[in-house]
C-alpha cells in the first residue's frame, strides 16, 4: 500500500525557447495559460483525485492553447496537416495508453487515457486511433479548427528554406521542440505522467517523435514520472524517460541528477537537445534543459504556482545549500 503523500503536479510547454522571439503580449499568455493548466490539475490533486486526473487536466489546458505545439496550435506536416500524438502512463500499475497521427482529436491526451482504460491495447494509430476515439465517446473536431496563422507561416517558411537549399533559422523548426506534458503525484503516492504534442513542422512520411512513446519522451514507475521535450529522435534512441526512471530507481541516483546525466550529458553527446520534467514519490522535482528556456511550472504543498520560461530564471527548484555547506567550495 503507498503511503500518504504531498500531492505535487510539474509541467512543461516546450523546450527552445528563445527571448528575442517572445513578445511581451505572447509571454503574458503563456505564463496564464502554465498558471492554468497547473491549477486545474492540482485542483484534482487536492480533491483526492489520482495522478492520472491532474495530468489530463493541466495537458487539457495547454491543448487548447494555441500558444502551444500540442492541439490547437500544433505545427503543420509538410503537407499541411496538423498530426497529433500522445501517451499517457499511471506509474502504479504501469499500464499506458498512446496514439500518433491522428488530425481529429480535439484532445489526444484524453484518446490516449481512453485507449489504456477502455482498449486492450497501448498504442493506436491514424484513421484506427480516430475510428476508436468515435467508439470511446472522444471529441472529434474539423482539422481546420487547430490551424493557427502562426505555425502556417511556419510552415511556408520551412518549405521556401528547403526549395532553396537553406539551413531553417527558426529554432522550433530547425530543432523541432514544441511539446507539452505533465508529471503528478497524488495523495495516495501514486505518479503519472503525460505528453501531447504536434510534431515537428515540416515533418514528413507520417514521422512520429518520442512524445507517444512508452519509454521516450513519456514514463512512469512506482518511483520516478518523467515527460520529455525535445528531438525526439535522440530521446527515443537513448529511452530517455525511462533511463532516468532507472536511475532513480535501480541505481539510487538522486532525481535532479539523474535528470540532469540524461537530458544535458547524453542526449547532447549525441548531438540532440531538449529538456524534460521529472517527479519521485518524496516530491522531488527536476526541470533539467539545454536551450535558452523551456516552459515550465510546479505547484506543491502551498498551492501557490511557480511559472517560469527563461533559463536564467528562478523557477524555485533550485536547492538551497545548507548552512554549514554555503561557504565551500
Amino acid at each position: 500500500m503507498s503511503q500518504a503523500a504531498t500531492p505535487v503536479l510539474v509541467i512543461h510547454g516546450g523546450a527552445g525557447v528563445i527571448k528575442r522571439d517572445m513578445n511581451p503580449a505572447r509571454e503574458k499568455a503563456v505564463r496564464a495559460a502554465l498558471t492554468q493548466a497547473l491549477q486545474n490539475g492540482y485542483a484534482q490533486l487536492k480533491a483526492g483525485k489520482a495522478a492520472m486526473d491532474a495530468v489530463t487536466a493541466a495537458i487539457t489546458v495547454l491543448e487548447n492553447d494555441p500558444n502551444f505545439n500540442a492541439g490547437r496550435g500544433a505545427v503543420f506536416t509538410h503537407d499541411g496537416k496538423n498530426e497529433l500524438d500522445a501517451a499517457i502512463m499511471d506509474g502504479s500499475t504501469l499500464k499506458a495508453g498512446a496514439i500518433a497521427g491522428v488530425h481529429r482529436v480535439k484532445n489526444p491526451i484524453l484518446l490516449a487515457r481512453a485507449v489504456m482504460e477502455k482498449s486492450p491495447h497501448v498504442m493506436l494509430v491514424g484513421d484506427g486511433a480516430e475510428a476508436f476515439a468515435k467508439e470511446a465517446g472522444i471529441e472529434l473536431v474539423d482539422p481546420s479548427y487547430f490551424r493557427t496563422e502562426e505555425r502556417w507561416q511556419q510552415l511556408q517558411k520551412a518549405l521556401k528554406e528547403d526549395a532553396e537549399h537553406r539551413a531553417h533559422e527558426d529554432v522550433e523548426t530547425a530543432k523541432h521542440f514544441g511539446t507539452v506534458g505533465a508529471v503528478a503525484l497524488d495523495a495516495q503516492g501514486r505518479l503519472a505522467a503525460g505528453t501531447s504534442t504536434g510534431g515537428m513542422t515540416n515533418k514528413r512520411w507520417g514521422r512520429v517523435g518520442d512524445s507517444p512513446l512508452i519509454g521516450a519522451g513519456t514514463y512512469a514507475n512506482n518511483g520516478c514520472a518523467v515527460s520529455g521535450t525535445g528531438w525526439g529522435e535522440f530521446y527515443i534512441r537513448t529511452v530517455a524517460a525511462h533511463e532516468i526512471c532507472m536511475r532513480v530507481t535501480q541505481m539510487r541516483v538522486p532525481l535532479k541528477r539523474a535528470a540532469a546525466e540524461v537530458i544535458n550529458q547524453e542526449i547532447p553527446s549525441m548531438g540532440g537537445n531538449g529538456g524534460a520534467i521529472a517527479l519521485d514519490t518524496s516530491g522531488n522535482v527536476a526541470m533539467p534543459f539545454n536551450t535558452d528556456g523551456m516552459f515550465r511550472g510546479w505547484i506543491g504543498a502551498d498551492g501557490a504556482p511557480h511559472v517560469a520560461i527563461y533559463g536564467d530564471e528562478d523557477d524555485g527548484t533550485h536547492d538551497p545549500l545548507p548552512a554549514s555547506e554555503s561557504s565551500a567550495e
